[in-house]
């Protein structure tokens, strides 16, 4: 009977019928738990990021297109502040006769706002993206009341800290939120739309400043921000808390007790934001940098002792920080197999060359433009901000044919050589008695180019990672810009001192020599010489021997991007998944 059953038509293939049966179920129920997950937060990820995504996942059209509305409104500030203060600080500085100094300050609130990243990562991560937002809205808001109040260059100098901190990882988290808010296919575009405001400060930001320097006063241009920022900002926050209060009421996030005690809380923290690490990345890139541009103040210029210290010293901290980060630390920044992915590496090499070389020349340019081609704060204003007519404008463009193609990486093959095109024919003519019509050109060239290489370098590193690691990788980035923007500025301050005091000496007519130090030390004093005089001839031809130098410095440096283009790769974002929820 065994062998005639087994014989019978159908006994095997119930057998096989009930195996593929449980394979459906299987598969099935794998199906439905995926879709689950895709539905929930990842409970893996840190708070901050489990709370973002709950956010995407529970709020609606709306409150998408309201957060984005208030990116662009906050963009849209931070536009204005840029403006303003970019064209008042020759002015707070000639104040207090230290026109010159405009640099090292620069260089200083560079290198701390660059390690502060570090932290604000971690703060992202840890607490939240609305907490975060909060505090460094707080810092910007502090920056300024204190820039408003300041009654000398020490005081303006500390508030410019505040000041850079504040405002650049503020900005910093609301490129975080709308990397958040949107797939990586539309990413491109969700930036470009955010930072489309640009177009409208250009012109407005300018003749704001120039009204405030001739009407009113400095101190309130930075204290009106002080008032504005605040209410700018509240809807973003208010936006976020809410959404994410309705996730946890839908069930979407649950509240999870911390159970630590204060001091294992105050130990955590100090772990998780790796206090040692952001300790010495800021001491070394200040103590390191400084002695760069105040080498010809000193008693015995590059052979005095306090420099060659300075220079030791720093460089010590630097290489103590890369050793930490690898080593000891408990929580590194990031994980060494992202450190030394190709594609976040070549990208951030690319930010940190694009802005030394942009900022070897660009701090000087507004001085520059109003005393050698004679033109108003504001007409400066507006050929400075000639990158941000046409960013505003260009990016969308960019972003919409990322979006389409998938592909970013050879928009680079075009966008440096453009860059280094313009910066080139920039370098024949920055001097006296050149027509500003080239000048705009040159401009064109070098906006165009830069715009495109700093959207795809924020596309490039985020697509090396993963949404646990936006908020880090995006915070390496900005390091990156900021480490060379203040090496840019050290380049500017060194060739600034060693470059326009000595052409000035050597130019000026003996009848000016006796207001040397005025001259130096003071853009009102240079602007108060008629045009056409001889001392205004002189000056003009030391800012040209000045801008010059510090021109072909950034030209040169700029050409290493060329290589660091190869070191990216060509990621098609249009197939990458890596955010949940309703996205941009």
């Amino acid at each position: 009977m065994d062998s005639i059953a087994a014989a019978q038509p159908g006994t095997q293939p119930t057998h096989n019928s009930e195996k593929k049966l449980h394979d459906v179920d299987i598969e099935g129920a794998d199906a439905v738990r995926k879709v689950e997950e895709s539905m929930m937060p990842d409970h893996s990820a840190q708070k901050g990021i489990r709370n973002v995504e709950a956010v995407t996942l529970s709020w609606t059209k709306t409150s998408l297109a309201c957060a984005f509305v208030c990116m662009w409104f906050l963009y849209l500030t931070n536009g204005f502040q840029s403006n303003i203060t970019s064209n008042l600080t020759p002015y707070v500085t000639s104040d207090f006769q230290e026109h010159s100094l405009i640099t090292v300050i620069s260089v200083v609130s560079n290198s701390m706002a660059a390690a502060a990243y570090i932290p604000v990562a971690k703060l992202l991560d840890l607490w939240g993206r609305a907490e975060g937002f909060a505090c460094m809205v707080c810092l910007a808001t502090l920056g300024m009341i204190l820039m408003a109040t300041c009654n000398g260059i020490a005081q303006f100098c500390a508030a410019q800290v505040f000041y850079s901190i504040g405002f650049g990882a503020m900005i910093y988290c609301v490129d975080v939120i709308t990397a958040d808010s949107s797939s990586l296919k539309h990413r491109g575009l969700a930036f470009a739309f955010t930072s489309s405001p640009n177009i409208i400060v250009a012109f407005a930001g300018s003749k704001a400043a120039e009204a405030i320097n001739n009407n009113i006063s400095w101190r309130w241009g930075f204290g009106a921000l002080a008032i504005i920022l605040p209410f700018v900002a509240s809807p973003l926050f208010v936006i976020l808390k809410l959404n994410l209060r309705k996730a946890k009421h839908e069930g979407v996030l649950h509240r999870e007790p911390s159970g630590r005690t204060m001091m294992q809380s105050i130990i955590f923290y100090f772990r998780e934001f790796d206090v040692p690490g952001a300790f010495l990345l800021a001491a070394g890139l200040v103590i390191f940098l400084l002695p760069f541009t105040l080498a010809t103040s000193a008693p015995s210029g590059w052979s005095t002792g306090y420099i060659i210290a300075m220079l030791v010293v720093g460089f010590f901290l630097l290489i103590s920080f890369g050793l930490h980060e690898r080593f000891t630390a408990q929580k590194p920044f990031l994980p060494y197999e992202l450190l030394t992915s190709r594609s976040v590496l070549g990208a951030c090499l690319l930010c940190f060359t694009y802005q030394i070389s942009y900022y070897a020349w660009n701090s000087y340019f507004t001085s520059f433009l109003q005393v050698v081609t004679d033109l108003t704060i504001a007409e400066a204003g507006y050929v400075n901000s000639t990158f941000d007519v046409l960013s505003g404008v260009l990016l969308l463009t960019v972003g919409f044919i990322i979006s389409k193609t998938g592909y970013f990486r050879w928009l680079l093959f075009i966008a440096v050589p453009l860059y280094i095109l313009g910066q080139g024919l920039m370098i024949y003519f920055r001097h006296p008695n050149t027509s500003i019509g080239y000048i705009v050109m040159c401009q064109i060239f070098i906006s165009v180019g830069g715009a495109i290489i700093i959207l795809c370098e924020q596309i490039a590193v985020m697509a090396a990672a993963d949404h646990q690691h936006i908020a880090p990788v995006l915070a390496l980035l900005s390091i990156s810009g900021l480490l060379g923007g203040a090496v840019g500025n050290t380049i500017s301050g060194a060739i600034w001192t060693n470059s326009f005091p000595q052409a000035l000496q050597r130019l000026l007519p003996e009848d000016a020599m006796e207001s040397y130090d005025d001259i130096y030390g003071s853009l009102e004093t240079q602007l108060s010489y008629a045009k056409g005089t001889a001392t205004r001839i002189a000056i003009e031809q030391a800012y040209g021997i000045a801008q010059k130098r510090m021109l072909i410095a950034g030209t040169v440096i700029i050409g290493l991007a060329l290589v660091w283009i190869f070191m990216i790769k060509n990621f098609n974002v249009a197939r990458m998944h890596q955010t949940k929820g309703l996205l941009f």
